[in-house]
């Protein structure tokens, strides 16, 4: 049966809230759209007449399709080369989605998105639709066909799997582009102490290089480590020159809400470093150098060029 055109605003309206919902789920901006485009395939193919509450429905098949992904990306990370980190987003892309609270915003930062992979396909569901979206738990109920009972016991039990001792400082683009700066002056300095101030004392250093660029396989852990393991990723010998395909430059960026460093040869961006601060200091340094993790935010990076002078790493 054709879409007709008010069916297919509907969905085109809805699109941007299911992309959002999809990428909270799984990580990844290139799983959410194939998320998303099968929905579409399934609204199109839908007997559209008996639908009462359109968007209920699209956020019910997504939340479904993306509950079977989840179970079989499972599967594919345990054969995974290295550590697995989620796919950093630029600030102002679309599928980072709502950003008027603390929740939300919290809800795609990469220490979250992270953290989420502990969670169970089901968990991370709960946790997504009633943090981010603010869906009811009655209606969350219905879209994963549980008792609303369960639904809210679900979701205390993510809270707590996502709980940490530390408040995550909440910081705005001149803010984070100070954490930046700060962090990239302690990089390229030399020495490892001002690194180590600037970290707390059990800080986690993760690397994502999947099969394809070469990055530590396992966590580091503590500032004294990831300070040593900083100092020498930023020194240069020409296997690291002959990876990167040149000499690298690095600019502030906003990524998935939070301070990052963006590192680019010519118009490639090669490397996101994505910081979490707290009071206390960085808790968390996350590396994603995976090509494949880096195609989104390099289309996003050119469109919203010029972009001011950088450093140079080497």
């Amino acid at each position: 049966m054709s879409l007709r055109t008010h069916e297919a605003e509907l969905f085109e309206g809805s699109r941007g809230r299911l992309e959002a919902i999809a990428y909270r789920m799984l990580g990844s901006a290139g799983d959410a759209e194939d998320a998303v485009q099968e929905t579409y395939l399934r609204w199109h193919a839908a007997d559209r007449e008996r639908i009462e509450t359109p968007e209920a429905w699209l956020t019910k098949v997504l939340t479904n399709l993306c509950l079977n992904q989840l179970s079989s990306a499972r599967a594919r990370r345990e054969t995974y080369v290295g550590q697995w980190l989620p796919e950093p987003l630029l600030a102002g892309d679309r599928m980072l989605g709502p950003a008027e609270t603390a929740e939300q915003r919290e809800s795609v930062s990469l220490a979250v998105l992270t953290l989420m992979e502990r969670l169970t396909p089901n968990e991370r569901a709960v946790y997504v639709l009633r943090e981010a979206f603010g869906h009811p738990h009655r209606e969350i109920a219905d879209i994963l066909d549980l008792t609303e009972a369960n639904c809210q016991q679900i979701h205390r039990r993510a809270r707590q799997h996502l709980a940490t001792d530390r408040a995550r400082t909440e910081v705005d683009a001149a803010a984070a582009r100070k954490v930046v700066e700060e962090f990239l002056a302690a990089a390229l300095s030399g020495d490892t102490e001002p690194l180590i101030r600037l970290l707390t004392v059990d800080a986690v250093g993760v690397a994502d290089g999947g099969a394809t660029v070469p990055a530590r396989r396992t966590p580091v852990l503590g500032a004294l480590g990831i300070a040593r393991y900083l100092r020498g990723l930023f020194r240069p010998n020409a296997a690291k020159r002959a990876v990167a395909g040149g000499d690298p430059v690095v600019h502030p960026a906003v990524v998935n809400g939070g301070p990052a460093a963006l590192v680019s040869v010519g118009d490639r961006i090669i490397g996101v470093i994505c910081l979490a601060p707290t009071a206390e200091g960085v808790e968390a340094v996350h590396l994603q150098v995976n090509p494949d993790k880096l195609e989104r935010i390099t289309r996003r990076w050119a469109a919203a060029g010029p972009h001011e002078p950088p450093t140079r790493i080497w």
